[in-house]
Parts: C-alpha cells; sequence; structure tokens
C-alpha cells in the first residue's frame, strides 16, 4: 500500500503517520510544501526512531508525483463530501490512499476530477468537522488492509 499527504502542515500528525506507515509496511508519500522543516522536532518526537524503518518519498509538488506513477496506479482521495464511504471501496495491494493538508484538506478541482476514488469517513456530529489525519490514515489503511487479509502480518 501507498499513503499519500498532500502539503501536510502539522509535524506530529505527519510523525505519527510515519509510525503507522513503519508499523505497516506502507510507503510513505510526502508532497510538499511542507507547513513544517522535516527536522522539526516535533515530526521525530512523533515519528520516533520509526523514520529509519519507513520506506518514503519526498516529491517537491502533486505534478511531479502524479508523473512518476505507474500507469496502473490507482488512487484513493479520501476528503470530507465524497459520494462513497471508505468501507465500500475495494482496495488493491498497490492502491495509494490519499489525504491532503490539515486546515484545507484536498483541491476541490483534483476531488472533482477523481470523483469516482473520492472517498469520505461517515461524521456523525456536524459541528466536529473532522477526525484527526493520523487517525483518518489509519482508519482508512486498517480497513484496506483487512480486506487483503493483514498481508505479512507477524
Amino acid at each position: 500500500m501507498h499513503l499519500v499527504l498532500v502539503e501536510p502542515e502539522i509535524p506530529p500528525n505527519t510523525g505519527n503517520v510515519a509510525r503507522l506507515c513503519a508499523a505497516t509496511r506502507t510507503t510513505l508519500h510526502l508532497i510538499e510544501p511542507f507547513g513544517f522543516k522535516l527536522d522539526d522536532a516535533q515530526l521525530k518526537r512523533a515519528g520516533m526512531d520509526y523514520w529509519l524503518q519507513v520506506t518514503w518519498h519526498r516529491w517537491a509538488s502533486w505534478r511531479a508525483f502524479a508523473e512518476q506513477l505507474p500507469a496502473s496506479a490507482r488512487l484513493w482521495f479520501v476528503e470530507s463530501g465524497g459520494p462513497r464511504r471508505y468501507s465500500e471501496a475495494r482496495f488493491a495491494v498497490d492502491d495509494y490512499l490519499v489525504f491532503g493538508r490539515e486546515t484545507a484538506g484536498l483541491p476541490p478541482l483534483l476531488l472533482e476530477q477523481n470523483r469516482e476514488h473520492w472517498l469520505r469517513i461517515p461524521m456523525f456530529h456536524a459541528p466536529a468537522r473532522s477526525l484527526n489525519l493520523a487517525n483518518c490514515a489509519a482508519l482508512v489503511l486498517f480497513e484496506a488492509l483487512r480486506q487483503q487479509g493483514f498481508p505479512g502480518e507477524t
């Protein structure tokens, strides 16, 4: 699996996602610009020593990331307002789970261009607008891994 953070802004979220990726052997893709420096102490603290165990890539832009994708790549865009719940998707081993900035989410144009792969996490109380980015990533990634029978479980 691949997990993609588009323009992450909060170091502890990115560090927690790195830890998640290390534990699940998921490749992490970080797309600039970032709201922090990669040497940020909070980023390192949240990711602890897991950064050494993560396969990750840094991309200068969405375009640079998209240009390297294999033709067969399937991307799932997780953002509020999506037409389908994440649990309705059928995930494959090499799929990419894409999450946007903590404050702004994914660009509307990107979502509209990929409406058939736009997923939402259900919310049950409107004033609570969203869940934490790292929690969302864990929720959707573990559903994808569950569907695949938790490959590589130790």
